[in-house]
């Protein structure tokens, strides 16, 4: 497992590539939503405040069931910020 310390890395390069690549479509890519695209870089940021956060308080306990869940939450919230991506145009 890795250290908490790189897992906060993890995910602010994750969260960071998907800002800029929607940051990028909005400005770059004619026919882009701007609403849709500025609500979809503020979910992001939530998303990586949230994540962050989950980090710093890890619950005792089961330690492996904490990351196995973190894991899969933060799967699948990148998954979908990627379908909404996919969906700017």
């Amino acid at each position: 497992m890795a250290s908490r310390r790189e897992l906060k890395k993890n995910v602010n390069y994750i969260a960071g590539e998907l800002f800029a690549e929607c940051l990028m479509k909005s400005k770059f890519i004619p026919g882009t939503d701007q609403v849709k695209a500025d609500k979809l870089m503020g979910d992001i940021l939530l998303m990586q405040d949230e994540f962050i956060s989950r980090i710093s308080h890890t619950e005792s306990g089961n330690i492996r069931a904490f990351y196995k869940k973190f894991r899969e939450d933060f799967n699948a919230k990148v998954n979908a910020i990627i379908d909404d991506l996919e969906k700017l145009n």
